[in-house]
């Protein structure tokens, strides 16, 4: 049985494509039934678009390879603390539970939302899972542009 930190390696894996293609380095996967059905990383540059999230493109694998737009029985696992962007993706997938490693203070849900919830009511949330790993990966890759 794969645990939290088993898939959250797997998103730090995708992070690490996004950091070799000089992307902010954020990594995501979706799990359903203990099985990754879909991933994603950051690709804001690539792409020339704002949206191209690692949690928006892992999304949109998943609704693509299910044929469903709800993700009630999955997880998403993600690198960093999603943005409010995200966080409203994630809430209308009805995704049933998130996992994140590092939190964002600059960028994350939280600067905006404060203490209130973002995500599907039904949904679990779990955070810092392998945070240091995946913060630092991002010190990382910003300490390289300075």
């Amino acid at each position: 049985m794969f645990d939290d930190e088993y898939f959250m390696r797997q998103a730090l894996r995708e992070a690490q494509l996004a950091f070799d293609a000089d992307e902010v380095p954020v990594g995501a996967v979706v799990v359903w039934d203990g099985k990754i059905i879909s991933r994603g990383h950051n690709q804001v540059e690539r792409l020339n678009d704002a949206t191209a999230h690692a949690e928006m493109i892992a999304l949109t694998a998943a609704f693509n390879g299910l044929g469903s737009k709800y993700l009630p029985e999955a997880t998403l696992y993600v690198t960093v603390e999603p943005c409010l962007m995200c966080c409203g993706a994630l809430y209308w997938s009805k995704v049933g539970r998130i996992v994140f490693g590092a939190a964002d203070l600059k960028n994350g849900y939280k600067k905006t939302t404060a203490e209130n919830w973002p995500f599907h009511p039904k949904a679990e949330l779990k955070q810092g899972v392998l945070a240091d790993e995946c913060a630092q990966l991002m010190k990382d890759f910003f300490a390289s542009k300075r």
